[in-house]
């Protein structure tokens, strides 16, 4: 049911409520476009950023900000709203660099509508109600708010978080109805949390709905939580626009207010619930150890990704037996330098390691086939022709890399092994070693993945094999013990975007749709 506005509290009709915000919208983009086309007189390499921020998240943004300008002399201008409201700004003016909502649903939302692309968490919430302290008028839950003897402020919920959440929450409790018809008769509803929360403390109204994290702001105001609301537990977060001019600037930014040694303490300290955050580091730098298959399918995302940062990717292309093991030696104290993230050739080098890492991500799949030169000189068709008298094969090591032990396995399943192992002449470190080897006419055959013959197509012939033991599936991982989980979370969301270049590749995509998300 939509809001009654023609009721005798003042509230205005909705439409012309929404022909003001855009009015407003436009005069303050206006302002904007001005404020932002005088930036160029600032000092070289100095960014000026423009932030929208939902307005009851404005006391921890605004202290952040300031230590920000403070530590690095950036430019920072605030623009402050309901949730809503700032997003129906960004769909006019598609200006600017970051936006602080007080919900993930707004920052959904914008990217549906392609105004956000990066998004960061910051904090938690969750809707009470609150009243003076001491409570005068006795209320204990959502019921008391229907009592007549009760004045009640609730925000907008078609202009701020608070209230969307809200309204949510109660037509789910079957009181929204009630509520709201008891708010337009004997109430008011405000535009964002800060005013709600400000009809309070003067006394006029004898309760609210408002953000725990508003309510511990102010030492006048006690709160009551309630089963009803106890469940809208919301996520405070800052994405980057698709308007910004300067993503490494602006995601530095970002990466600060949500640092857990930066700004996640002055949210914590205004009142709200934090959660474990990135450490703080000017210009970060994550360590990527990569299986030697997937390098030309990531190569060009980590340049990219690390442009866009401003950050540093130290990836470390090998055989996964030689990755792990050296994995493995870190852990055990033997060296430092332990990888932020891995991709594997198959699962079966991460299973591994797999205590050391978050939930894996399968991105992508390629066949094991028999390479040979072009033209097939030995007429081979299957796994049995390798066995021949005389033949001479290489194979991958199955000790340090991932088609060595996928290829034995494969070979024990069709029962060839031994046979093939009496011709095997070489055995390689790594996938990348083995088609060269055809290639020059070292050997006659190798088993190898289809993606690595794509490069010698000219000179190879390859050889389907028709097993289900012929495939290798490339999962993405976070290590647990990484301090720069976010930044790896989105690094991870590049690599999901990437989907054209792994079939550019040779690979199969077959990415489930979620992100790799930290395990409890």
């Amino acid at each position: 049911m939509q809001l009654r506005h023609q009721s005798r509290n003042g509230a205005v009709n909705a439409l012309f409520v929404l022909a003001i915000a855009a009015i407003v919208a436009l005069a303050v983009l206006g302002a904007l476009l001005i404020d932002m086309g005088n930036s160029g007189s600032q000092a070289a390499g100095e960014h000026e950023l423009f932030v929208f921020c939902a307005a009851g998240i404005r006391p921890p943004v605004e202290a952040i900000v300031a230590d920000y300008q403070r530590e690095y002399g950036v430019s920072i201008q605030l623009q402050y709203g309901g949730s809503n409201t700032l997003l129906s700004q960004l769909e006019v003016g598609k200006i600017g660099d970051l936006y602080v909502t007080a919900d993930d649903s707004y920052i959904a939302l914008a990217r549906e509508k392609g105004l956000v692309r990066e998004a960061l968490p910051l904090a938690m919430q969750r809707p009470v109600i609150t009243v003076k302290r001491g409570n005068p008028k006795s209320i204990e839950g959502v019921d008391d708010l229907l009592r007549e003897d009760v004045r009640l402020a609730v925000a907008n919920p078609d202009q701020a978080a608070v209230g969307k959440v809200t309204r949510k929450l109660l037509r789910q409790s079957g009181h929204w109805d009630r509520l709201e018809a008891h708010v337009i008769d004997n109430g008011v509803f405000k535009p964002t949390v800060p005013e709600v929360a400000s009809d309070v403390k003067i006394g006029s109204v004898d309760a609210a709905i408002i953000w725990d994290s508003t309510a511990h702001q102010h030492d006048d105001l006690e709160v009551i939580r309630t089963p009803e609301l106890d469940g809208g537990l919301s996520h405070v977060m800052i994405g980057l626009l698709t308007s910004t001019k300067q993503p490494a600037a602006a995601l530095r930014f970002a990466r600060y207010i949500a640092a857990r040694d930066k700004g996640l303490q002055t949210f914590a300290q205004k009142g709200f619930e934090t959660g474990d955050g990135d450490s703080w580091s000017e210009s970060p730098e994550l360590t990527f150890f990569c299986g030697s298959v997937n390098r030309q399918a990531v190569e060009s995302t980590i340049q990219e990704f690390e442009q866009r940062e401003g950050v540093r990717i130290n990836t470390v292309y090998n055989g996964c037996g030689i990755l792990t093991a050296q994995m493995q030696a870190i852990a055990g104290g033997q060296q430092g330098g332990f990888p932020d993230t891995y991709m594997a050739c198959d699962l079966y080098y991460l299973q591994t390691v797999e205590e050391m890492f978050q939930d894996a991500v399968n991105v992508s799949d390629t066949e094991l086939v028999i390479a040979v030169p072009a033209g097939n000189p030995k007429n081979l068709q299957s796994l049995e022709d390798l066995t021949a008298d005389g033949l001479t094969v290489s194979l991958g090591q199955p000790d340090q890399c991932t088609i060595g032990v996928l290829t034995r396995q494969l070979l024990e399943s069709e029962g060839v092994y031994e046979a093939v192992m009496q011709n095997v002449v070489t055995e390689t470190p790594s996938s990348a070693m083995l088609v060269p080897t055809v290639a020059t006419g070292s050997v006659d055959a190798t088993i190898a993945f289809k993606t690595d013959t794509l490069a010698e197509r000219d000179k190879l012939e390859v050889i389907p094999i028709n097993s289900a033991a012929a495939k290798a599936i490339q999962p993405f991982s976070i290590a647990r013990s990484s301090d720069h989980k976010q930044l790896a979370r989105r690094f991870y969301e590049a690599i999901a975007a990437s989907r054209d270049k792994f079939e550019s590749a040779g690979f199969h995509w077959r990415l489930e749709d979620r992100a790799p998300q930290e395990s409890p």
